[in-house]
């Protein structure tokens, strides 16, 4: 008696019963070693399940209701500006990540010389190959971001795209543009020059001014009731690890959320 274990499906005689080309059995070969191992198929079974699931939930558009053969053309430009605040997006964290090889977020220097983090900006603008090209493509495609967010979120409230139901994902979407508007934030202060400073000023002011919690806000996020390393530091934190995985997250989610329920037109 043989102890191996019996394939059920004979995968083996169905291969050999069809024309398959060597691109297939070498498909179909390795399929079956995983599903053996790993239970693959049945995985896909559920995702193909799901799909249809989610599929079948999808509203109809207002086009697919009523029969309009998409004559609601003229608004496409608008529609576009969600996609264009994505690819912004991805432009702005790439350009960062590059900038971030040569940044060094250190505000400590002797009294009327610039600080390190404002030396390395100006190495990377002056020295470095291409780099204030670099700069100038994050800096640029930063403010793009958030024009296109702000835009973005008035066409979604002059059609009526935020009603049922959407209210989820319209609530995701104040979250986003209020995370891009700390990203910009918190890399306005990154380079830690006069304007950066004031900047900074300010916002521990308008910490201050929160009633009851002010205080806390202030120590939290600046580090203190004046300026220092610790608020470089902070900010740079916030900057490079915290909101990028954050607005990542949301963005995916939101994404996922227009896939699912499809693309609301005009009402």
């Amino acid at each position: 008696m043989s102890l191996e274990r019996k394939d059920e499906h004979d995968h083996k005689g169905w291969m050999e019963s069809r024309e398959l080309s060597p691109l297939e059995s070498i498909y179909l070969t390795t399929l079956i070693w995983l599903d053996k191992r790993l239970r693959v198929v049945d995985y896909l079974e559920l995702l193909e399940d799901l799909y249809y699931k989610v599929n079948m939930q999808m509203p109809k558009s207002h086009t697919e209701q009523y029969n309009l053969d998409n004559k609601f053309w003229y608004w496409y430009p608008l529609y576009a500006l969600g996609s264009f605040s994505t690819i912004a997006y991805i432009v702005a964290a790439i350009s960062g990540a590059l900038l971030g090889f040569y940044y060094a977020p250190a505000a400590a220097a002797a009294d009327g010389t610039p600080t390190i983090a404002y030396d390395s900006v100006l190495i990377i603008m002056g020295q470095l190959n291409l780099g204030y090209f670099l700069r100038s493509v994050h800096r640029w495609s930063a403010q793009i971001m958030v024009a296109a967010v702000f835009l973005h979120m008035l066409r979604v409230y002059f059609t009526g795209a935020y009603k049922e139901p959407r209210e989820l994902n319209w609530l995701i979407g104040i979250v986003l543009i209020s995370l891009t508007l700390v990203f910009g934030y918190t890399g306005y202060l990154l380079p830690w020059s006069q304007l950066s400073y004031w900047a900074g000023q300010i916002g521990v002011e308008m910490s201050l001014s929160i009633p009851l919690i002010g205080e806390w806000v202030a120590q939290l996020l600046f580090g203190g009731f004046t300026l220092s390393q610790s608020t470089l530091q902070r900010m740079y934190i916030l900057h490079v690890f915290f909101l990028p995985f954050i607005t990542t997250a949301l963005v995916a989610v939101h994404i996922g959320i227009v896939w699912m329920q499809g693309i609301a037109e005009p009402h």
